[in-house]
């Protein structure tokens, strides 16, 4: 017997709306309940739609109550239903009827979702027009974030917020061990799955429509990596050269380690990670990927605590931020992530910053990367700590310089939004 779809998706969002849960861990539980693929695709798009033009949902939601409603998976079945309406190519009729017959034996809600919704069809025009004057409404962001973004960008914060609100592209990281950008091409287009190679990025390829990593060729392998463009500058900017000791903080789930030994396999690599359960990631990705690095769980607030003492010659701090610039990615962020969130990590990443200074040798190159699009943790951070820091110099950036750094803002060449700095540890006495 198959399940009403529309209610698995609104039970999955209360998992998110009202438990806290994120979109990728609640999908993960509700999609395995589910055998039929096209069942699956459906929940799945609902859930990321939802959470992606929640507020704008939340707001038309709003103009169609005359009060709030009490229980929470009839909220979240409305947002699904009106999803459907604005958002979706679903026959206008199935959308209404098979949201009411997600509310069960609730006859109350019965009548109410099957009148807001055949209220939204009469309206619709009115009702998305003024959705359109309200700012919160209008770049389905909360408030409070888009007073952080119009801060920091102006008037790019609009284009921010519109890239923000697409689904992104699925890219692949080649693996230089095994291939090469152009014969993996080849592979692809034999099997009619259409890319194309990321100019910007030697390592790259976009696809023109996602697809599920069993179709690709070699994937089981480690021919290729999905990942997105911008998290694959890291491993270039580090300059590796065969023989170095390299360490990478903050690294699960191990893209950018997987990267660095792709780019240059003569290195020791150290991966640390705080979390335990992260780590356990790591060391599948390496593993699916045939690579091998020293894997250490431990605080890089604390290295005394892990660290041999042996300096390195060059670190990447992946730093623990408030992933802003991979909302197109994870649209649950705009619902969890809250204003007050965002105060303490400045302060955990000059830490970690710190910390990993004192581990860099003489000469040596550090990279810190957030996928952040705010100043406080990007620019600013690097700003103060050059400013602390006297040993420290920063190798600036040709192409897109900041103040200081490198921003990538979200969508900017059909990248997420990231950022990345390079520092040199300098004698003093030169």
């Amino acid at each position: 017997m198959s399940k009403n779809t529309r209610l698995v998706a609104a039970q999955t969002l209360v998992r998110v709306l009202d438990g806290g849960q994120s979109l990728t861990s609640a999908l993960e539980h509700t999609l395995s309940t589910l055998e039929n693929p096209q069942e699956k695709a459906f929940v799945q798009a609902v859930c990321y739609g939802v959470c992606r033009y929640y507020h704008r949902l939340q707001f038309l939601l709003f103009q169609l109550l005359d009060k709030p409603i009490k229980d929470v998976e009839i909220y979240a079945l409305a947002l699904v239903g009106l999803y459907q309406l604005a958002f979706m190519r679903v026959k206008t009729h199935a959308a209404v009827s098979e949201t009411v017959d997600a509310t069960r034996k609730k006859s109350w809600a019965k009548n109410l979702i099957n009148a807001l919704l055949r209220r939204y069809l009469r309206e619709q025009e009115q009702l998305e027009t003024l959705a359109n004057s309200n700012p919160v409404a209008l770049y389905s962001h909360p408030k409070w974030l888009i007073s952080r973004i119009e801060n920091d960008w102006g008037e790019n914060a609009p284009h921010i917020f519109q890239a923000a609100n697409e689904p992104p592209p699925m890219v692949l990281r080649v693996n230089a061990l095994q291939t090469t950008r152009e014969k993996y091409l080849q592979q692809l287009a034999e099997l009619e799955i259409e890319a194309q190679a990321v100019e910007t990025c030697p390592s790259a390829i976009r696809l023109l429509k996602p697809v599920g990593v069993t179709t690709l060729p070699n994937f089981d392998t480690g021919m290729v990596s999905v990942q997105d463009t911008a998290a694959q500058f890291a491993a270039g900017l580090l300059e590796l050269n065969a023989g170095q000791r390299v360490l990478d903080l903050c690294a699960a789930p191990a893209g950018k380690t997987a990267h660095i030994l792709e780019s240059q396999p003569d290195v020791e690599c150290v991966a640390v990670d705080i979390d335990a359960t992260r780590m356990v990631r790591v060391e599948t990705n390496l593993k699916r990927l045939n690579l091998s690095a020293q894997l250490i769980v431990g605080d890089a607030t604390q290295p005394e605590s892990w660290w041999d003492g042996k300096q390195f010659d060059r670190i990447l701090v992946d730093a623990p931020c408030s992933a802003l610039g991979v909302i197109r990615r994870h649209p649950d962020i705009k619902l969890l992530r809250r204003a007050d969130d965002l105060t303490a990590l400045p302060a955990l990443q000059a830490q970690i910053l710190n910390a990993a200074w004192s581990m860099l040798k003489e000469g040596g190159l550090l990279v810190y990367a957030t996928c952040s699009i705010l100043k406080a943790e990007n620019e600013d951070q690097i700003a103060e700590f050059l400013a602390t820091t006297p040993n420290a110099q920063e190798i600036p950036f040709e192409k897109n310089p900041a103040k200081h750094g490198w921003q990538i803002l979200t969508g900017e060449n059909g990248c997420d939004g990231f950022y990345y700095a390079r520092l040199q540890k300098i004698s003093i006495s030169a």
